[in-house]
């Protein structure tokens, strides 16, 4: 599980090769689960991670998600880069955040036509992560060879 090989050293902490697979993804999927316990995955457009990893997104305040996330802030996020055959998925917890100032702050003028009210149909996503997994074949950060096992690197908040 080491970020290391001899042929291929890596000179990049994970936390910026996480980073920079996230960047390069611009998507990434959110997985909430249900009250019956079955997950749901959307395509999400996020804004950059901050510096601790937190992640913010926007949604319709009406959507399933919303709705998910108040009854089980436990969420996923997984980011996929095809073109260095990389991922990061994120564990952690999501909140709803409606205030006027964050909801300046993270704003995208492409959302105007899905949102006829921004204060009330617009909501955000804070995502705050506890853990996370890496697999970069650029970098050579690669699973286990016999338990497949990712790197994991974990957060100050779990």
């Amino acid at each position: 599980m080491s970020c290391n090989n001899a042929a291929n050293p890596v000179k990049k902490d994970i936390k910026e090769i996480a980073k920079e697979i996230m960047t390069d993804a611009k998507n990434c999927a959110l997985i909430t689960i249900d009250s019956l316990g079955v997950a749901h995955v959307r395509a999400m457009d996020p804004f950059l991670p901050e510096e601790d990893f937190t992640v913010w997104m926007g949604t319709n305040s009406r959507s399933l998600k919303v709705r998910q996330i108040k009854k089980n802030k436990n969420v996923t996020l997984y980011y996929f880069d095809a073109k260095s055959a990389s991922y990061v998925t994120l564990q952690g917890t999501a909140n709803i955040v409606n205030t006027q100032k964050e909801k300046e702050k993270f704003w995208k003028t492409a959302w105007e036509n899905f949102y006829k009210n921004k204060t009330t149909d617009f909501m955000l996503i804070k995502f705050i992560p506890n853990k996370a997994t890496i697999i970069s074949e650029k970098y050579q950060i690669l699973g286990d060879s016999i338990s497949w096992e990712t790197p994991i690197i974990k957060f100050k908040n779990e």
